[in-house]
């Protein structure tokens, strides 16, 4: 145990990172929000695990809440551009997903689906946790794979489902397109966790995500003046890798999911609306996505592609893409709306049942009079 620990001293040395600078790093992302908020560890008592989590406007009751899902890699700090938006009348949640950011970095299963259920089985805790009924639920990257995983599982809680660039929805067809020269790289690179070259790095990492993400800078001008995303990002996959290992058991050699999610999304509810916000010049091909509205003919299934944004789509175009979202919003509220008509409809059809009746014998009586 002793000379694990001390292994473990000697690698945080050698990486310029620790807790307190993620901590630290993260305030200065949130003291950018406008809107009250609250953030805490939400216990998971099951595996005595922590999900880091930041509530925005709390205690917001009158309208369906959002629950946010970051990407591979992330963590709530990469939402400051939308958080003020999307959360102007209603409570938002953001969450550290089990592995990343601040949460608790347990081991993962090498297997594919049971990776993808400890994932899954984390969310679904911290919903009873927080008490949370029903949620319009977002995800972004792996977070919408996911996200589309706990819709299957647990379909009673979720509104609407919300895929922002979702990673794991192609199916294996599309891996003979790739050139093989990336191929031979993929599967030397296989063995390895997506991160490891930052951490092996040392105290060279910070510069290599800024050399490799130098057009994040721009994306987070408008809130963020100086390095501090950078820094975010780092502190949040500089440690030892554990939901970076999931998504990596998740996948196959060429990066793609073992089990793709649109040989799956017949699981997903008819009734559940689906909305898919693609980045125009991502990476992700929006093939699947048109595949995804085929397969699903008997439900709501909308398609919007932001121009001028790529897989970051929630960064690279703020605006648009929270305009997309608010476009949600306001189906959610007509449906509630909808049913509130229609609950008050059954309310008097069933009281005039219950009257009908009395009312004819007293016809009845005053007729035989």
């Amino acid at each position: 145990m002793a000379s694990t620990t001390r292994a473990s001293s000697c690698s945080l040395r050698w990486r310029p990172t620790s807790n307190a600078m993620l901590e630290d790093t993260e305030k200065k992302i949130l003291e950018c929000l406008n809107s009250k908020y609250e953030s805490k560890f939400v216990h998971l008592p099951t595996k005595q695990y922590n999900i880091w989590t930041l509530t925005v406007n709390p205690g917001c009751t009158d309208t369906v809440p959002l629950v946010l899902v970051h990407g591979m890699g992330g963590g709530i700090g990469l939402w400051i551009l939308n958080l003020d938006e999307l959360a102007r009348d209603r409570t938002v949640y953001a969450i550290d997903l089990l592995g990343f950011g601040r949460s608790s970095r347990p081991g993962f299963s090498r297997n594919a689906e049971r990776a993808e259920k400890k994932f899954v089985e984390s969310i679904e805790e911290w919903r009873k946790q927080m008490g949370l009924e029903e949620f319009i639920l977002l995800g972004h990257s792996l977070g919408g794979y996911i996200s589309t995983s706990y819709t299957i599982q647990y379909p009673e809680c979720v509104r609407h489902l919300i895929l922002a660039d979702p990673w794991g929805f192609p199916d294996k067809s599309e891996a003979r397109e790739i050139p093989m020269k990336y191929r031979v790289i993929a599967t030397i690179a296989k063995p390895f966790n997506p991160l490891a070259i930052m951490r092996v790095a040392g105290p060279w990492g910070p510069d290599l995500i800024k050399r490799f993400r130098g057009d994040l800078h721009a994306k987070f001008l408008g809130k963020l003046q100086d390095d501090t995303i950078y820094d975010y990002l780092y502190h949040c996959n500089a440690r030892a890798p554990s939901g970076e290992s999931a998504f990596r058991a998740m996948s196959d050699k060429l990066g793609r999911a073992t089990n793709p999610m649109v040989e799956r999304i017949q699981h997903v509810l008819n009734d559940i609306p689906l909305t898919m916000i693609h980045g125009e010049n991502s990476w992700i091909k929006r093939d699947a996505a048109y595949q995804v509205k085929e397969l699903r003919k008997d439900s709501s299934v909308n398609i919007e592609v932001i121009s001028d944004a790529g897989h970051h789509v929630y960064a690279d175009e703020s605006d648009l893409f929270n305009q997309s979202v608010q476009k949600v919003f306001d189906q959610v509220e007509h449906s509630q709306r909808q049913e509130n008509l229609g609950h008050l409809s059954n309310s008097a059809e069933q009281s005039q049942q219950t009257s009908g009746p009395s009312r004819r014998v007293e016809v009845a009586v005053e007729s035989h009079l």
